[in-house]
């Protein structure tokens, strides 16, 4: 089957990276919107996934980004009609802020709030008990593993959703849900605040981007955040089995449409 994947960008540097290179090899179809360039976004019935991206602002920056309004409400949108929905880092945010809202007002119902501490950098985190044993999450280590963290916001796990991962620095690490439609349909909600997706090319133009974020960090949270130099070389350790990770869950996703 090929899947209509359209996706969610809040800054002129990002893009999929891996995402696009497993959709490709699958001969699935991208299409892509930069919120904060184009007002217009997709009719929900123009395509079958949405993934939403990261960026550096907050899903509370309605007055600053205007256009995070219609984001949202195509956010809510999508749930509502059981397309699977998929957020990395801020995207996840705003899926669990956008679950089981009033029109626009939270999508999950979750909150999301400064975490007190930043991640940046290659971290470990661990499966929950039920994240081990969830299906989708078969091919993940069981146990705790290094994947790449930037953030500074952090999310309450969603009401009624199944919290699947966590770290030292903040127990909310990515949730799983599925409403009634979704589970007739065979579609999910998946939201993770790490970076599976990351590639070579892609954490050199985070880090580039994200110099001033980094510096700060590593005044104020020196144990949680890691130099360019140190993120750019371990990526060369860690990022082609969180690729691998990244396509065997979208693999098992792919499957159960």
């Amino acid at each position: 089957m090929t899947l209509r994947i359209h996706a969610l960008f809040h800054t002129d540097y990002e893009d999929l990276s891996f995402i696009k290179q497993w959709a490709n090899n699958h001969h699935h179809m991208i299409s892509v919107s930069r919120s904060y360039d184009d007002y217009s976004l997709p009719e929900h019935d123009s395509f079958d996934w949405l993934i939403v991206m990261g960026g550096p602002m907050s899903v509370h920056d309605d007055e600053k980004y205007p256009w995070l309004v219609n984001e949202k409400r195509l956010i809510k949108q999508s749930i509502d009609n059981g397309k699977t929905v998929i957020g990395v880092c801020l995207g996840a945010q705003l899926i669990a802020h956008c679950l089981g809202a009033q029109l626009i007002a939270h999508c999950l119902g979750a909150t999301i709030q400064p975490s007190s501490v930043k991640e940046i950098g290659w971290l470990p985190i661990r499966l929950t008990k039920e994240g081990q044993s969830h299906p989708l999450l078969q091919d993940l280590p069981k146990q705790p593993f290094t994947v790449f963290h930037w953030h500074g916001d952090g999310f309450d796990c969603p009401q009624g959703a199944t919290a699947i991962a966590t770290s030292e620095a903040w127990f909310n690490q990515g949730f799983i849900y599925q409403t009634p439609l979704h589970k007739e349909l065979g579609t999910w909600i998946m939201g993770w605040q790490c970076h599976f997706e990351v590639t070579k090319e892609s954490i050199v133009k985070m880090v580039e981007n994200g110099h001033n974020a980094i510096q700060s960090g590593l005044s104020n949270y020196p144990k949680t955040v890691q130099s360019a130099n140190e993120i750019i070389e371990a990526g060369h350790k860690y990022i082609e089995d969180n690729n691998a990770r990244l396509a065997a869950m979208l693999n098992r996703i792919a499957k159960s449409d």
